[in-house]
């Protein structure tokens, strides 16, 4: 089956099932070995999407049309208590 065509859902509900049958331990060996390289194709798979989601969401466009960085929020005590709200830096909020 194409792996890329399914869905991150449909992809991770593969990876749990592979999971789930080699964690029972009944799986002959080529077969577990199949399962385990299909498990880790899946995985890169879904680790790409997940990277280009992060990309995708990391780029937010304010109320003025323009795209903003998102930065994550920090818990820095230097911050100078500005609230960092994950948007540009303190002075621009």
């Amino acid at each position: 089956m194409a792996t890329e065509k399914l869905t991150f859902e449909e992809q991770l509900a593969q990876l749990q099932q592979i999971v789930n049958r080699l964690e029972q331990g009944n799986v002959p060996l080529e077969e577990a070995l199949q399962q385990f390289q299909e498990g880790i194709k899946l995985s890169k798979e879904l680790q790409t999407k997940l990277t280009n989601a992060e990309k995708t969401l990391g780029h937010l466009i304010d109320d003025n049309g323009d795209e903003k960085v998102y930065e994550k929020q920090t818990d820095d005590p230097s911050n100078n208590g500005g609230g960092n709200r994950g948007f540009g830096s303190a002075d621009e909020q």
